[in-house]
C-alpha cells in the first residue's frame, strides 16, 4: 500500500534542507558537485544561476531522487527524502514536488490537458487538493491552469508533439503546479525564450506559486532573471570548492 505522506506549510518552516552533498562522476576522485548546506523556507522563491556544466542538473536530480544520493542529506517536507527506498522516494516525490525538466518530458501522443494530468494518476494526495478523483474535475482543473500559462481550450485539446516549443514549456510548468505540491524544481525553464517571453512564463510561474504556497527553486545560466525570485544565489558560492566546473 503506498504511503500516506501528509504535510501543511504552516506546521513546518523549511520546505528542503541540504547538508554534506559531494557527488562524483564514475571514476573521479575529485568531487564534482558539493554543497556544505542550503535550506529553502516553504512558500519561497529561489533562483540558483551560474553557467552551463557547473552542476545545477545535477543538483536537481539529487534532491528530486531521480539521481542516487552517494554522500549527505536531503530533507523535503519534513521528510529524510534521501534515506527513503526508491519506491518510497518516488512516491513521495510524487505527492509532495512538481518537477520541471528542461527537456520537458511531456509525452508527446497525450493532450497538453491529459499530460498536466498525468501528475496526479501517480498521487490521490495531490488529485485531493485540486479537485477531487473524478477525471473530468481534474480536467477541468488543468484547463484552468493551462488557461492560466497561455493555453486555450483549442490548443490544451492537441497532441504534445503538435505544440510549439514555448507552448510545451507551458504546458510543463502547468504539470508541475498541478496539486500544489509544497516544492516546484525547475531546471532551466526559459533557457529558449526571448527575454519578453521569458519574463511573462516566470512572472505566471511565480505568481502561480504564490497562490498555491508552493515554493520554488529554479536553476538557469540566466542571472538577469533573479528579480523575479526573493532570493538569487550564485551556484559557485552556495556549492563549495568542489563545484570547480562553476
Amino acid at each position: 500500500m503506498k504511503p500516506a505522506y501528509r504535510w501543511s506549510n504552516a506546521a513546518v518552516g523549511l520546505v528542503l534542507e541540504l547538508n554534506g552533498l559531494e557527488y562524483r562522476h564514475p571514476g573521479q576522485v575529485r568531487p564534482f558537485l558539493q554543497v556544505p548546506e542550503f535550506a529553502l523556507q516553504a512558500g519561497e522563491r529561489v533562483l540558483l544561476h551560474g553557467p552551463s556544466g557547473c552542476g545545477k542538473s545535477t543538483l536537481l536530480s539529487l534532491i528530486t531522487g531521480i539521481r542516487p544520493m552517494q554522500c549527505g542529506r536531503v530533507q523535503v517536507a519534513g521528510q529524510a527524502f534521501s534515506t527513503l527506498s526508491q519506491r518510497r522516494r518516488d512516491a513521495f516525490r510524487a505527492d509532495h514536488m512538481g518537477v520541471i525538466f528542461q527537456a520537458f518530458n511531456l509525452l508527446p501522443y497525450l493532450s497538453a490537458v491529459d499530460n498536466v494530468c498525468l501528475a496526479a494518476s501517480f498521487s490521490r494526495l495531490r488529485c485531493e487538493r485540486e479537485a477531487g478523483r473524478r477525471k473530468a474535475q481534474r480536467q477541468t482543473a488543468a484547463r484552468g491552469l493551462l488557461s492560466r500559462l497561455g493555453l486555450d481550450d483549442g490548443t490544451a485539446d492537441l497532441p504534445a508533439w503538435q505544440l510549439s516549443f514555448g507552448q510545451q514549456q507551458r504546458a510543463a510548468a502547468a504539470r508541475a503546479l498541478f496539486g500544489k505540491p509544497e516544492l516546484i524544481i525547475a531546471d532551466e525553464p526559459t533557457s529558449a525564450l526571448d527575454n519578453r517571453s521569458r519574463d511573462t512564463l516566470l512572472a505566471l510561474l511565480c505568481e502561480l506559486c504564490e497562490q498555491s504556497g508552493s515554493a520554488l527553486l529554479m536553476v538557469s545560466h540566466d542571472d538577469q532573471v533573479g528579480h523575479h525570485f526573493q532570493r538569487s544565489e550564485d551556484f559557485a558560492s552556495l556549492a563549495g570548492e568542489g563545484n570547480h566546473a562553476c
